[in-house]
C-alpha cells in the first residue's frame, strides 16, 4: 500500500497538507466495495463536499486571474477544468488508481482506471483534505493541481473542449481533420465506449466513457496534449542547433 500512494503521499508532504488516516481510507472506499463489505460508509459524501471545495477554490481562481474575461468565458473555463475527464488525468498522475478499494466486479472490469471512479475519488481526497487541514490547506492542494490545468483551458480553443482544440491544432498545422475509433461494450442501460482519436495517420492514446462524446472528448485531450508536447520538444531542439550554429568559432589563431 505504501508504495502504492508514494506520488499523492510525496505531494502532500511536500505542500505540508496532513490528510488524516481514517478520512483517507474512506475517500478511497468505492460503493462496489462499501456493498461486499457489508454496507460500510461509502466516499460519496467526501466526494460532495470535495466537489463543492474544488468549485470555490477553482472558481475564485478564475475570477482573481481573469478580471477581463466575461461571466461566460470565466464558466466555459471552469467546465473545461472541474470535469470528470480532468479530474480523472489528475488522479491518475497521482497514480491514485490502484489504492481505490473496489467491489470484485469492478475490479474485473478495469475499474481502476475508469473516469467516472477516478474522478469521484479524487473530490472525495479534496473533501477529506479539507476536514481534515481545512480551507487554507485544500487550497494548497488545489491550486498546486489545478492552476496550471486553468492556464492549458485558457489556451484552448474558443470552444474550450478537447475535440474542437484538437480540430484547430489540425487545421493549424495543415493535418486532415481528427477521427475516432470506437469501441463499445456492456449491455444497453450499462454502455462502456472506448475511443482512439487519430490525427495525421497517427493514434494517440484512448478515451473512455459512458458515452461516445465522453470517450471522445478524453481521446482528444490526449491528442492534442501529445501533439503540443511533440511541437514543444521540436521548437526547443530547432532552437538548440540554432544557438550552436550562432556560437562564435573558437578563436585559434595564436595557438
Amino acid at each position: 500500500m505504501a508504495a502504492q500512494q508514494s506520488r499523492l503521499q510525496q505531494l502532500l508532504d511536500e505542500l505540508g497538507v496532513p490528510l488524516d488516516t481514517q478520512l483517507f481510507e474512506l475517500a478511497l472506499t468505492h460503493r462496489s466495495y462499501a456493498y461486499e463489505s457489508g454496507g460500510i460508509p461509502t466516499n460519496e459524501r467526501l466526494e460532495f463536499l470535495g466537489d463543492a471545495v474544488l468549485g470555490i477554490v477553482v472558481t475564485e481562481h478564475l475570477y482573481l486571474t481573469f478580471p477581463d474575461y466575461p461571466e461566460g468565458r470565466l464558466a466555459k473555463l471552469r467546465a473545461a477544468v472541474v470535469n470528470a475527464v480532468t479530474l480523472a488525468e489528475v488522479a491518475r498522475g497521482l497514480d491514485v488508481g490502484p489504492m481505490i478499494k473496489l467491489g470484485r466486479g469492478e475490479t474485473t472490469t478495469g475499474g481502476h482506471d475508469k473516469t467516472s471512479i477516478l474522478a469521484d475519488t479524487m473530490e472525495a481526497l479534496i473533501g477529506a483534505i479539507f476536514l481534515t487541514s481545512g480551507m487554507a490547506q485544500a487550497e494548497t492542494f488545489v491550486h498546486h493541481l489545478f492552476d496550471p490545468l486553468v492556464t492549458r483551458a485558457d489556451q484552448m480553443g474558443a470552444g474550450l473542449d478537447w475535440k474542437t482544440s484538437l480540430q484547430e491544432v489540425c487545421a493549424n498545422n495543415g493535418y486532415p481533420m481528427p477521427t475516432y475509433r470506437i469501441e463499445e461494450s456492456g449491455p444497453d442501460h450499462d454502455k462502456h465506449f472506448v475511443a482512439r482519436a487519430v490525427v495525421n495517420g497517427i493514434e494517440y492514446g484512448t478515451g473512455e466513457g459512458r458515452n461516445k462524446k465522453q470517450a471522445e472528448q478524453e481521446a482528444a485531450g490526449k491528442a492534442f496534449t501529445a501533439i503540443q508536447a511533440a511541437q514543444a520538444a521540436e521548437e526547443t531542439a530547432r532552437e538548440a542547433v540554432t544557438d550552436e550554429a550562432e556560437q562564435p568559432a573558437e578563436d585559434t589563431a595564436g595557438a
